[in-house]
């Protein structure tokens, strides 16, 4: 359980990216957030893992209110919450199976740290991550040699190496072509379905958050305008979500799509 109680989120400049924030999210469901860009989606989304910290209210993860953690105590909930980034954070350099061993690096003692020296029961467990999306095949390539889809689903990877009960998505088929989009768009649906996985994606684009999500959060000016279930999105929303005229041209696209 994922709760959100009158956040408010203000930074030193005085601009206000969240408020009057007040959501619930349930385990395993598969939730997209849309809106404008800087409605407030990704700053949203980065309060759950405490990459960003709230002004007010309270915001509280499996029973842990996330604003009170301190030092090692946010290193270890961050580690129950996966985070995957636009930009892939890869070491293009060297091989697949290493970015994703580097999921277990903060577990590490000093001397495997320095020597690189991951466990025979590490390395099974990123080989089974590469297994699930699809891409054990390329375990022992360079990440440089890959596709970008390719080199997300090693990202996807690494995240589910650590096992986490929440998966964060911050526009993760941003820089994708459509039809790889929809690849790793299957991704993220299969996790949610076969490993009951908590899913909150902040995706731009509409159609794909209409097609692969069971909720809709639309955040408008730092607000939540819409939450809803996904078949209850409708040009009214969308209007309501983006504004009418030119700005919700990509929400008419999305349904007629769909």
């Amino acid at each position: 359980m994922i709760e959100f109680i009158d956040v408010e989120k203000k930074y030193p400049n005085g601009m206000v990216a969240l408020q009057h924030i007040n959501l619930s999210i349930d385990d395993g469901e598969f939730v997209a957030v849309i809106g404008l860009s800087g409605a407030g989606k990704s700053t949203l989304i980065r309060c759950i893992n405490r990459m960003h910290d709230i002004s007010s209210g309270k915001l509280i993860v499996d029973e842990i209110e996330v604003a009170k953690l301190k030092g090692k105590e946010i290193r270890n909930f961050r580690r129950k919450i996966g985070m995957i980034f636009q930009s892939f954070n890869l070491v293009t350099r060297t091989s697949v199976i290493h970015n994703v061993l580097v999921s277990f690096v903060p577990e590490l003692p000093f001397w495997r740290k320095v020597l690189g020296a991951y466990t025979k029961d590490q390395k099974r467990k990123a080989l089974t991550a590469l297994d699930q999306v699809g891409i054990l095949d390329k375990a022992y390539e360079r990440v440089d040699q890959l596709s970008g889809g390719q080199q997300q689903r090693v990202a996807l990877a690494r995240t589910l190496a650590q096992n986490p009960a929440i998966m964060l998505a911050d526009e993760p088929v941003a820089s994708l072509d459509p039809v790889t989009a929809r690849q790793v768009m299957d991704d993220f649906k299969k996790i949610n379905q076969r490993m009951k996985m908590t899913v909150i994606m902040n995706i731009h684009h509409v159609e794909l958050a209409l097609e692969y999500a069971d909720r809709i959060i639309g955040i408008r000016k730092g607000e939540v305008v819409f939450d809803g279930s996904t078949k209850d999105v409708n040009q009214n929303v969308l209007d309501i979500i983006y504004g009418k005229g030119q700005q919700a041209k990509e929400g008419r696209e999305a349904l007629s799509y769909v």
